[in-house]
């Protein structure tokens, strides 16, 4: 179990992180708190790889089998193309929202120096590529916004907040998950036992795994490597927020590597009959893709926990928005606060239990049961 002053201090960090205005491929804001956050700490080593991408390693580290838990580092925005006058501009989208979302939204969009101007949405051409471009309309002259920077859904309310036993952020999806695996590295390197693990953050998920392929192709994590994806995905009725993190099976587009999710599955299952407060579920997750599914079909051995997401990629009401039913409104993503510290004791508990934790095949343990039950069949 956390204490009360973890809990604390990651939640200071949620709200740090989760309020950064990021997009795929414009991801310096997040890069640079991270890159303060390793150089706090004297046992930790940051490296970069050639797409960008951050990997995070401790000083030292024992051998043996290494594993990193992953997390991108962007969400669904938009990065400005070009000027199309003093108070127009040209903005693509990158990330996935459905077309509904556009039509006449507020953004704010930030420049250099990380000043905020307003803007409307006007126009969308959504069969643009190789992202949907859209023209707004500020509401004052902007002469220091330029190429590249970006903006993002122009939200109601005071944010990033807790709020009745959630978090409420501009982008809880992927930046929740960055904090947990810091925060579940910043446990394991002052122990003495830790395992060999380390952090993997990518660049430009949302537009297709691009960072992660990128990784898988360079190698910038060992190929012995067990990877945990950390995601935040979009809950369904059989898959509620406050009802614990989720060790996900599989996508929309694959399942996982089932010897380690099998593997961690009994790991948590062994936790929660030792500690009953403490909530898990075990899901498909079928609502989008995981880095997971690109790692696996790399041949790295990877599986995926996540914490189950309101208002996916900023969306409110998805269901009756596509049915017809409800208005278009971007809102605050949001997750519970409980599900995310109990997403980081998982993280813990598995790392350092995987190689402790003597788990028998799941071949071997059918065929214990045909030892057992043989002699039915042959009454």
């Amino acid at each position: 179990m956390l204490t009360p002053a973890q809990r604390k201090r990651f939640e200071e960090w949620l709200l740090e992180v989760t309020g950064l205005p990021t997009a795929a491929g414009r991801e310096d804001r997040v890069i640079r708190w991270v890159e303060s956050w390793v150089a706090r700490r004297k046992n930790l080593r940051l490296s970069a790889d050639a797409a960008g991408n951050l990997t995070i390693t401790r000083v030292g580290a024992r051998g043996g089998r290494p594993i990193f838990l992953t997390a991108h580092l962007d969400h669904p925005a938009f990065v400005i193309r070009r000027r199309l006058g003093s108070k127009r501009l040209e903005l693509e989208f990158r990330g996935g929202v459905d077309n509904a979302y556009f039509a006449n939204a507020k953004i704010e969009l930030f420049d250099a120096d990380d000043r905020r101007f307003n803007a409307v949405l006007e126009r969308l051409d959504a069969k643009a590529q190789p992202f949907k471009r859209v023209t707004a309309r500020l509401t004052r002259p902007a002469d220091t916004l330029g190429i590249g920077d970006i903006g993002r859904w122009k939200l109601p309310g005071r944010l990033p907040r807790i709020d009745r036993g959630r978090l409420h952020a501009p982008a809880c999806d992927d930046l929740a998950a960055v904090v947990a695996a810091l925060a579940t590295l910043d446990i394991v390197r002052r122990r003495a036992s830790a395992p060999n693990m380390g952090v993997l953050l990518t660049r430009a998920e949302e537009i297709g795994f691009v960072g992660t392929l990128a990784a898988c192709v360079e190698g910038s994590v060992p190929r012995t490597a067990r990877l945990l994806c950390l995601e935040n995905s979009r809950s369904f009725p059989e898959s509620p927020i406050g009802a614990g993190p989720i060790l996900r099976v599989g996508d929309r587009l694959s399942v996982f590597s089932p010897e380690l999710t099998n593997h961690l599955g009994v790991i948590l299952t062994d936790h929660a009959d030792r500690h009953p407060a403490f909530r898990w579920q075990r899901k498909l997750m079928p609502g989008g893709a995981c880095e997971a599914t690109a790692f696996s079909a790399f041949g790295y051995t990877s599986t995926c926990l996540c914490l189950p997401l309101g208002n996916y990629h900023n969306m409110a009401d998805i269901d009756g928005v596509r049915a017809g039913k409800r208005p278009a409104r971007v809102r605050a993503e949001h997750i519970a606060i409980d599900d995310f510290h109990h997403l980081v004791e998982a993280l813990v508990v598995c790392a350092t239990r995987m190689d402790a934790a003597r788990t028998p095949p799941l071949k071997k343990r059918l065929e214990g049961l045909l030892v057992r039950g043989r002699h039915v069949l042959e009454a």
